[in-house]
C-alpha cells in the first residue's frame, strides 16, 4: 500500500486543482455547483472555506457554540451578519497561479451588468495586480490598507455563481498553448497592456466596466490554465472596448451595450 500524498502547504482543498479532478469537500447547493468547472468552481470551494473560517472565528469570539457542518455553512443565521473575509486572506491561500486567481476573483463582479460600485472598489487591486505584472513580481503583492480591504463572502459568491454559466464554455476551450504569452517575459507585457482596461473599469461612468471586466476575466483564466490564446483574447476585448469609448464617447457605448444586452 502507498503512502497517502501529503496535504497542500494551502490546504487539501486547493492543492487539487491543477489535475482538474478537484472534489467537493462540503455539500454544494446543486443549482451552483452543477455548471461549475476547474477556476470558477476553485472560487466557490475557497469562498465557502474562507466563510467557514470566519463562522468559526465569531463564534469562538462569543465563547464556543455547536460546530457549523458543511451543509449550513453558506446560511447565516437571521440576526447575524454575512461573513467577510479580506484580500489579504485570499491572497495567503493562493500558490503559483495566484496573480490569476485574483485577478479572475476581482474581475467578476464587473462582468455583470446593472452591478454599481463595486467595480470601482474592485479596480483598484486590478490595477496594482497589473502593475506587478508589468513589473516582473513572481508573486502579488499589495499594500497593507489593500490586504485589509474586505468584502462580503454571501455576495462574492452569488457572483461567481452568476458568472459561471458564461465562463463554462471559455474554461472547456482552455488548454495550454503559446506559451511565450505567459512565460516571463510575456507576462510583463500583458500586464502592461492589463492595465488600460483596468483604467476603465475604474471610471465611474456607464457602459466603462462591463466589456473590460470580461476582458481581463478571460485574460486571467487564460493565465491560471496557460492558455496564452485566451489571454490575447481577453487583452484584444478589453482594449476594443476601451478604443470604442475614446472614439465614439461613453453615450454611444452606452447604446451599443444596451442592444447587446437585450440580444443576450
Amino acid at each position: 500500500m502507498t503512502a497517502a500524498k501529503p496535504p497542500h502547504p494551502a490546504g487539501a482543498l486547493f492543492g487539487e486543482f491543477p489535475q482538474r479532478s478537484m472534489s467537493m469537500t462540503h455539500a454544494a447547493s446543486p443549482h451552483s455547483a452543477a455548471g461549475m468547472h476547474g477556476a470558477t468552481r476553485f472560487l466557490r470551494d475557497m469562498l465557502d472555506a474562507l466563510e467557514r473560517d470566519a463562522r468559526a472565528a465569531a463564534r469562538a469570539a462569543r465563547g464556543g457554540g455547536a460546530p457549523e457542518d458543511a451543509a449550513t455553512a453558506g446560511e447565516a443565521a437571521p440576526d447575524q451578519a454575512p461573513a467577510t473575509a479580506s484580500l489579504g486572506d485570499v491572497m495567503d491561500r493562493l500558490d503559483e497561479r495566484a496573480f490569476g486567481f485574483l485577478l479572475l476573483l476581482l474581475a467578476l463582479p464587473c462582468c455583470l451588468p446593472f452591478v454599481y460600485v463595486l467595480p470601482q472598489i474592485v479596480a483598484l487591486p486590478m490595477l496594482a495586480l497589473a502593475g506587478q505584472l508589468a513589473a516582473g513580481r513572481q508573486h502579488p503583492w499589495l499594500p497593507k490598507r489593500l490586504r485589509a480591504r474586505r468584502f462580503s463572502i454571501p455576495a462574492f459568491r452569488a457572483v461567481v455563481e452568476r458568472s459561471a454559466g458564461y465562463a463554462r464554455w471559455v474554461e472547456r476551450l482552455a488548454r495550454p498553448r503559446l506559451a511565450a504569452v505567459t512565460g516571463r517575459l510575456g507576462l510583463r507585457l500583458v500586464g502592461a497592456l492589463m492595465i488600460a482596461p483596468c483604467l476603465s473599469i475604474l471610471t465611474p461612468l456607464p457602459s466603462t466596466n462591463t466589456v473590460p471586466g470580461i476582458g481581463v476575466a478571460i485574460a486571467a483564466l487564460g493565465l491560471i490554465e496557460r492558455d496564452g490564446a485566451l489571454v490575447i483574447l481577453g487583452l484584444v476585448i478589453g482594449f476594443l472596448w476601451v478604443a470604442l469609448l475614446l472614439t465614439l464617447g461613453v453615450e454611444a457605448a452606452s447604446l451599443i451595450m444596451g442592444w447587446i444586452s437585450a440580444r443576450l
